[in-house]
């Protein structure tokens, strides 16, 4: 037992419980106390480090552990803007992600080497290295730009890109110069950069998802899927610097690696943006803190200007850049301020530039002292151009982030008051096995609005005794809710007491107003001949909203591609928009392909949204149900298949569903499926408006329209049908 009188409370702290202690107070109570004047939450925490820090009240010195967690956290602001950024909308915009990359590298490159040579009187070889610390930037302020809402944003996206082309290239001139000044700059050394850089490449775009997959299907711990990706993103990470480039590099191709296996609405997404906005990234700013020293701008005035110069060149470069971004592409001003703070604040590359230089000895004084490459002035001037650009990025990016939220949700327009734009997701439960998938398919396919959508039920016999029936069902229900509640999403949990399932769903589906329904299959059986003429066809005669019958076999983020294939006149159907907006949810939020097949006439439709969309997609012309089997060939491992049906009385019906069973069973029995009935009408009653042949409610495309920008896009194209 540790008595009080032996803890030490010497400074700085020594004690590792008071040390953990204490930050975990900071990262708690700074963000709070300097909000209250408007103060960012990262500067606050970059504030705090400096004042507990060594050149502070030296509360805490900047030891090991300090430097480690802070590494961490930058490893993980650049893993995640890889793993959050759209794929589709990165490889749509990769050319004006390169447009600004070289902007934001050139701008700075050619002003800075002319302020090195002509202002600051250095010569050309450490004009270019400051000039790279100007070039390259951190992406510090992206958590604001996430918590915003707008990280998927087109701004955003060319952004991430071109961060990641202005950093390698400026980390690419500090390799050069570092190679030059050893004299190293030979054949070779271009050589093993070039084949290093491409190995380190190839192994983190093509490995890394390979293993993941396979890793992600055979292991479902949440634990141990957290701490493979925490592995992987390190291991590119080491990668990255035995190739002879920084390791952030190799953490945000990490990020893109993995983009596709970790969907946005999955939990290890939540748990990954939990553990780093909650301890690693406030980690690292409270390092970056801690290396300011105010002290050096009272007792030299040349680290004064050298400062001042170097933060007004990296600002004015900068915002060059963002504004011949913006002038380019036609962006709005609050576009431009988000690629201006995401790209203004100087950390992670700029301290590596300026430590290599420093520790570059070109020469020795009269005295003995070593010339440095980049003196104290400069490095000390560096410190307070981090500070300065980060807090001067963080201020502006979020007020850029703020208009551009209000400008998105502007565009979407205005929702009724009348009209409820909610989804209402029923998912009744059977079997344990399948509910985190049933419910991971139900956050995947909603509204990304609506975190309140999920209806969990289970039908317990209104005859029976057994007490055991209705804890069985509670035990269901909990586990559906854990389920939701890890991907930041509330579950409503019901237990109906009815004989008759049919009935009992049908009823909750009236009370609720469901919007869809989901059915999940055992995963162990198949699809019995009985199974759509006896529950799904009494669900589907007596609930006329969007149902899925879903069967898993492996993970939904282990998916590359869905074959979605359409009957011919499925988009005549009421319940058309309303399934393909599902569609379109589940290659937004898993960043799967979706293969479309079906009539020209349906595939021209669906086409035309898809101009709208950066969602990617294909279109393969196939009209003939009698040839379904085809279909069976383009199923490759880690597709699943989505069938559009319909009801009997549907104008879209084909008497082949009546045999989806067996063909199910027989052909298609080692993917995953989703057999998807849509909405249909029954009869032609007054106030039904037909558009091209099709019939559908006015107040239906009213509703479409207000549930996001996809269902009016839908609408519109029904009106012009």
């Amino acid at each position: 037992m540790i008595l009080g009188a032996d803890l030490n409370f010497s400074l700085p702290w020594g004690n590792p419980v008071l040390i953990f202690t204490s930050i975990l107070f900071i990262i708690l109570f700074a963000p709070i106390l300097l909000n209250k004047v408007k103060i960012p939450q990262l500067i606050g925490l970059i504030i705090a480090g400096a004042i507990i820090g060594p050149n502070g009240f030296n509360l805490l010195e900047r030891d090991s552990s300090v430097i480690l967690f802070g590494t961490v956290g930058l490893l993980y602001i650049m893993f995640l803007a890889g793993l959050e950024i759209d794929l589709a909308d990165f490889k749509k915009n990769s050319r004006k992600s390169i447009v600004f990359g070289l902007y934001t590298f050139l701008i700075p490159m050619t002003l800075g080497i002319l302020a090195g040579i002509y202002i600051l009187d250095f010569s050309l070889i450490t004009s270019v290295l400051l000039a790279s610390m100007f070039a390259s930037h951190t992406l510090i302020a992206y958590p604001i730009i996430s918590k915003m809402g707008v990280a998927k944003n087109k701004a955003v996206n060319i952004t991430v890109g071109g961060t990641m082309i202005t950093d390698t290239l400026a980390l690419l001139v500090l390799a050069v110069i570092a190679g030059m000044s050893k004299g190293e700059l030979t054949n070779d050394f271009w050589i093993r950069l070039v084949i290093s850089v491409i190995v380190f490449a190839s192994i983190v775009i093509f490995i890394f998802p390979l293993l993941g997959r396979w890793f992600f299907k055979r292991v479902d711990d949440n634990v141990s899927q957290y701490v493979f990706v925490l592995g992987l993103v390190f291991l590119g990470a080491f990668l990255a610097e035995a190739a002879g480039i920084e390791a952030i590099i190799g953490a945000f191709l990490a990020g893109l690696a993995l983009n596709r296996l970790i969907p946005h609405t999955s939990p290890l997404m939540n748990r990954i943006e939990f553990v780093g906005n909650a301890l690693f990234i406030p980690f690292f700013l409270i390092g970056v803190g801690m290396l300011i020293d105010y002290r050096v701008f009272f007792n030299d005035l040349n680290t004064i200007y050298v400062a001042v110069t170097m933060t007004i060149i990296a600002t004015v470069s900068k915002f060059l850049a963002a504004y011949f971004t913006q002038k380019t592409f036609k962006f709005s001003s609050a576009q431009r301020d988000v690629i201006f703070g995401l790209s203004n604040a100087q950390a992670a590359a700029t301290l590596a530039a300026v430590l290599v230089g420093y520790n570059i000895i070109v020469g020795e004084t009269e005295t003995g002292e070593p010339i440095r490459l980049l003196g104290e002035s400069v490095l000390n001037g560096t410190i307070l151009m981090i500070l300065v650009t980060c807090t001067h990025a963080s201020f502006v990016a979020q007020k850029g982030a703020a208009k551009l939220a209000l400008e998105e949700e502007s565009a979407a327009g205005e929702q009724d008051e009348n009209v409820d734009p909610q989804d209402k997701i029923l998912i009744p439960l059977s079997y344990p096995e399948n509910i985190e998938e049933l419910i991971q398919l139900g956050v995947t396919i909603k509204s990304k609005s609506t975190k309140n959508s999920l209806i969990a039920l289970n039908i317990v016999p209104s005859d029976s005794k057994d007490e055991s029936k209705e804890k069985f069902a509670k035990k269901l229900l909990q586990k559906a809710s854990v389920s939701a509640a890890a991907t930041d999403n509330i579950l409503t949990e019901l237990i109906r007491y009815d004989s008759d399932i049919v009935n009992g769903i049908t009823n909750v589906v009236k009370e609720n107003k469901a919007t869809d329904i989901i059915l999940g299959l055992h995963k162990q059986g198949g699809i019995s001949d009985s199974y759509l003429g006896n529950l799904t066809e009494g669900i589907l005669r007596k609930c006329n909203v969007t149902t899925l019958i879903y069967k898993n076999l492996q993970p939904i983020n282990t998916i590359e591609r869905y074959l979605v294939v359409i009957p011919e006149n499925g988009e005549r159907e009421m319940g058309f928009p309303f399934w393909l907006l599902r569609m379109w949810n589940i290659g937004r939020n898993t960043g799967a392909k979706l293969v479309f097949y079906g009539s020209a006439e349906t595939l021209d439709y669906i086409q035309q949204i898809n101009k709208k969309f950066t969602i990617e997609a294909a279109f393969i012309e196939f009209s003939d149900w009698e040839e379904i089997l085809i279909i069976s060939r383009d199923l490759k491992e880690n597709n699943a298949l989505v069938m559009i049906l319909s009801r009997k009385n549907g104008v879209s019906f084909t008497p082949v569903m009546n045999k989806l069973p067996k063909y199910l069973n027989k052909y298609f029995n080692k993917n995953n499926y989703i057999l998807v009935y849509p909405m249909q009408l029954e009869s032609e009653d007054s106030g039904i408006v037909s558009y091209g042949g099709s019939s559908i409610l006015n107040p239906l495309i009213n509703s479409v329209e207000r549930i996001d920008e996809f269902g009016k896009i839908v609408a519109k194209l029904f009106r012009k049908k």
